[in-house]
């Protein structure tokens, strides 16, 4: 189906939703475990079956347009370099010399040719490859073939950099994602700005993420800043593979589609309507009209915590100075409703599962995207490919 028609349709549902006080609903509520949320075993199998094995999405194409880019990050505990080379291939490693262990690039962004390790100044080339050996007549022979750094699984899509934790794993985007990544390359996603981000902490990476998956608390928790845009459990959701899009109806939907043709219904993203894009099991994407927020949460370095990286891109470049300091304001201004209004009550949300007072927690039958992502976490965690996997 078209995707403009597919959306349209989607929008139909989520004004029938509005106008007859519905939502999306599931056959039964399901629990999960309090134990999901404190176990350290149960952590150490998400973080080598889930976080090693499946395409995370560590960059943008807006981060590293040019040729000499690269970004060099924590992941998890990782340390990862992805570069662009000279013919603009993007490649991503394990940010470690293979001398004596040090990094070859300090965390953050830049822009190079090649990598030199600042304890000994090994050096290496924008594949990886060991070019450079600081005084080799002293230090016997080496076979630098064997010593490159060690690569990992990269490729790029629609404007995003997708990386594999696991050397040598495999990285299949389309089966993966299943046609869910042309909603970005319709955005043209890879021509925006990067403008920055924040990072927050906040509770175990699950507890956290729950709270970008339904709607269903936006009146009590959000009653100044989402609910007077967004209906309270008022929401539509849409699977793709493991990833889900969200759909969440302003109240203004009636009035916003209703001046358009019912064909052009699918062209209304944030104009009646907005969408929340997940990605499985650590990214939430949130296109607002004057900025985009793309939370991307790392689990750690213990199960009571997790590191969430808030990216902000729009469409547009900076214009000037003025302009930045706007831009400076909104990216503020997501972080705090995310940080106080979201992360602060997951706080008490991990005191609470850590007290035993309760044994499971309880997704009702309209939170069928919390319910859907704990399945499909589920079906990783058996570590079985035979078995069936989870649909909506």
């Amino acid at each position: 189906m078209d995707r403009v028609q597919q959306i349209g349709d989607v929008a139909e549902i989520m004004l029938d939703y509005v106008e007859n006080k519905k939502t999306f609903q599931t056959a039964k509520p399901l629990k999960v475990p309090t134990a999901s949320y404190t176990d350290k075993d149960q952590f150490k199998a998400e973080l080598e079956l889930v976080f090693k094995r499946v395409p995370l999405m560590l960059a943008f194409t807006a981060e590293m347009p040019n040729p000499g880019d690269y970004k060099a990050m924590d992941a998890m505990g990782l340390p990862i370099l992805i570069n662009r080379d000279k013919q603009g291939k993007v490649r991503a490693f394990l940010n470690v010399c293979s001398h004596r262990g040090a990094p070859v690039a300090e965390e953050g962004r830049g822009n190079c040719s090649r990598f030199t390790c600042k304890y000994h100044s090994w050096t290496y080339g924008a594949d990886g490859k060991l070019i450079g050996i600081s005084e080799p007549g002293t230090f016997g022979d080496v076979d630098k073939g064997s010593m490159g750094l060690r690569e990992l699984p990269c490729e790029e899509r629609a404007g995003m950099i997708f990386v594999c934790l696991t050397p040598n794993a495999p990285i299949d985007l389309d089966t993966y994602f299943q046609g869910y990544l042309a909603d970005f390359e319709a955005l043209d996603f890879a021509n925006w700005t990067y403008l920055g981000n924040r990072t927050i902490e906040g509770a175990n990476w699950k507890i956290a993420f729950d709270g970008y998956l339904e709607g269903y608390h936006f009146k009590s928790l959000h009653p100044e800043t989402i609910f007077p845009r967004t209906p309270s459990n008022c929401t539509h959701y849409e699977a793709f593979g493991p990833n889900i899009r969200i759909g969440f109806p302003q109240h203004s939907i009636g009035e916003q589609l209703r001046t358009v043709p019912r064909e052009e219904w699918g062209t209304r993203e944030n104009y009646g309507y907005d969408f929340v894009r997940i990605f499985f099991p650590n990214v939430s994407i949130f296109i607002a009209p004057e900025i985009t927020q793309v939370a991307q949460l790392f689990p750690g370095p213990t199960p009571d915590r997790n590191r969430t990286v808030l990216n902000y891109l729009r469409r547009d470049p900076i214009r000037d100075e003025a302009d930045r300091e706007a831009v400076e304001g909104a990216m503020n201004f997501f972080r705090d409703v995310t940080y106080k209004e979201d992360y602060l009550i997951g706080l008490e949300i991990q005191k609470g599962v850590e007290s035993g007072a309760h044994d499971d927690l309880t997704f009702g039958r309209n939170e069928r995207g919390n319910q859907y992502f704990h399945e499909w976490l589920n079906w990783y965690l058996q570590d079985d490919a035979s078995l069936p996997q989870p649909t909506l």
